[in-house]
């Protein structure tokens, strides 16, 4: 329930004040006094779009502040709760809308905050869906669209049918989506056969050459040695003399033959130095170093060998390799990569003909799901159909259209869609004897709005029903009068025994019905209309008679209009 809504800026209204309650609240005035503004900021409040322009002359923002009161396990609460919303004291929750003029007049920034946590605007709107209907000219004029009515009948038949029509929907977006993919392997398969192919060809070009990790690198090294084998030769020969000479050390010059002289000089008289000692021990370690050398450059001049034939076969497999390398990627490693990546590629290529068949089969599977859940829904919405077009009817009687009937068909859709495979259209028989017409095409906007009532009261008093707990009706009774109009205060009163129910309206009639009359005026202000916070009152007794009369015969002090107005509110007491 909304209890209050505080509005700045916006509009005529410079700050106004609007306390709500349980029950029926009416809003009236004269025209042009700001009662559009404040559906407006509720609007505005609710997520709608915000237009720069609505910003009073003169202000660089305007703000729509409201308090709703929500149950505990509401799931507007939750979904609040979740964006770091904080709940007042009292249970309540604040939420704000601003809009900001812009430099220009015409653009500006919106912002929405839900518990004093700024949010996007689309979470204002996620909220409306749990806290309000709203109805105004525009809901009247969607009325004739066949996608609403359904969306009625569906809300009407009740919980079971709308979880039914979820699985539906959810199969038939499945079915898209299967269906999606197998279209594009169908239209795929001739380029998936070519890349098949051509993975197949280097797969058997890797195969047949074999390459083995690093391969290239080893080859390339034994290839360096090969062709300089005389000259490494000869180096390690020259270095091998170097250290031992000749003859394995018989060379006096040969440097092991050195260091060992030095070695049993130093040890020769070390015993009365340490210190000379000590060196003694680091030549002796040179020595062991350079004997280790001399044996391994011997063990390296035994194993060199200048082999013309290995050369000849090394370079031959580095030119094998080089073809792969040239195709496939720069270096072995990459070639090796390559060819695991294109053979997972190709098991899914070559899997694509058993990804289709299983494709189709999932798609038989879905139709067949689909077909059997169209089939429920049609037979629920023919059953909703017949019991939606009795309630209607009868409420349409008591809005005073006796005669008239609502005819609520369910048919056959040229082809299946996302919501089933009916065609539902609500026909108005205005009065007996008249023929069945849509009402897209035969309701004048009198009827229009009796009959979007009428099916708001019936979807609200619906077997498990989930509307929200606030109603606002923007001039429901657009083209009515009389009796009828009388008949629309009834059913709005009637409404409003379970909900909150807010309606702006012109009729007397209408607003003889509120539990709470709020009349919205202006003042003016250095040549400026504009609304203040005591331009909107809460008028009971005397005050509620002369609104009444106003609105009957523009004349409040009339006593002829204050006796209708004073009957009024006596036939509303009695008939709620």
């Amino acid at each position: 329930m909304i209890e209050e809504i505080r509005i700045e800026n916006l509009g005529v209204i410079g700050r106004a004040h609007v306390e709500l309650g349980p029950g029926l609240t009416v809003l009236t005035g004269e025209t042009g006094a700001g009662k559009t503004m404040v559906l407006t900021a509720l609007n505005l409040l609710l997520g709608g779009k915000a237009d720069p322009a609505t910003v009073r002359v003169g202000s660089a923002t305007a703000s729509v502040e409201g308090r709703v009161v929500l149950d505990p396990g509401a799931p507007a609460l939750a979904r609040a709760a979740e964006a770091g919303a904080d709940l007042d004291d009292d249970g309540s929750l604040v939420l704000l809308r601003t809009v900001g003029a812009g430099s220009d007049g015409t653009t500006g920034r919106s912002r929405a905050y839900v518990g004093g946590r700024s949010v996007p605007q689309g979470l204002l709107a996620e909220l409306a869906d749990e806290l309000v209907t709203v109805h105004g000219q525009a809901d009247q004029a969607r009325l004739r669209s066949p996608a609403v009515q359904r969306e009625a009948l569906d809300e009407f038949v009740g919980a079971a049918h709308r979880e039914l029509l979820a699985s539906y929907r959810g199969a038939w977006a499945q079915r898209a989506r299967v269906d999606a993919e197998l279209t594009d392997l169908v239209d795929r398969a001739r380029d998936r056969t070519r890349e098949a192919e051509l993975l197949r060809l280097g797969l058997a070009e890797v195969e047949r050459v074999d390459p083995q990790p690093d391969e290239d690198v080893t080859l390339a090294d034994e290839v360096e040695r090969l062709s300089h084998a005389e000259d490494l030769r000869t180096a390690a020969a020259g270095a091998h003399t170097a250290l031992v000479g000749e003859d394995d050390g018989a060379d006096g010059s040969a440097a092991v033959g050195t260091i060992e002289l030095a070695r049993r000089l130093l040890e020769h008289e070390g015993s009365h130095d340490p210190a000379l000692a000590a060196l003694a021990t680091r030549i002796a370690e040179a020595g062991y170093l350079l004997a280790d050398v001399s044996t391994d450059l011997a063990a390296y001049l035994e194993d060199l060998q200048a082999d013309p034939l290995r050369l000849e076969a090394a370079q031959r497999r580095r030119a094998e390799l080089g073809s792969l390398t040239r195709s496939y990627g720069s270096t072995i490693a990459e070639v090796l990569a390559w060819a695991d990546t294109a053979g997972r590629r190709l098991l899914d290529l070559d899997g694509g003909e058993g990804r289709i068949d299983e494709l189709r089969e999932d798609r038989a599977r879905l139709d067949a799901e689909l077909g059997t859940l169209a089939e429920q829904l049609t037979s629920g919405r023919r059953a909703g159909a017949e019991r939606l077009s009795t309630v209607v009817s009868d409420e349409l009687a008591g809005l005073a259209m006796g005669g008239a009937e609502l005819r609520v068909v369910v048919e056959p859709a040229d082809e299946p869609g996302p919501h089933g495979a009916d065609r539902v259209e609500m026909l108005l028989v205005p009065h007996a004897g008249a023929p069945a017409r849509a009402l897209g095409k035969g309701a004048s906007g009198g009827e229009l709005s009796r009959v979007m009532l009428a099916i708001e009261v019936a979807l609200a008093t619906a077997p498990g029903a989930t509307r929200p707990g606030t109603f606002v009706f923007d001039e429901v009774d657009a083209g009515v009068g009389g009796r009828a109009a009388v008949e629309v205060g009834r059913r709005l009163s009637s409404l409003a025994q379970g909900s909150q129910v807010l309606v702006v309206t012109h009729l007397a009639q209408v607003a003889a019905f509120a539990d709470r009359h709020l009349v919205v005026t202006k003042s003016t202000a250095d040549g400026v209309d504009v609304v203040t916070e005591s331009d909107v009152r809460l008028v009971t007794q005397e005050d509620r008679v002369r609104e009444l009369a106003r609105m009957l015969s523009g004349q409040e002090d009339s006593h002829a209009a204050r006796t209708h107005a004073a009957e009024l509110l006596e036939l509303s007491s009695v008939g709620r």
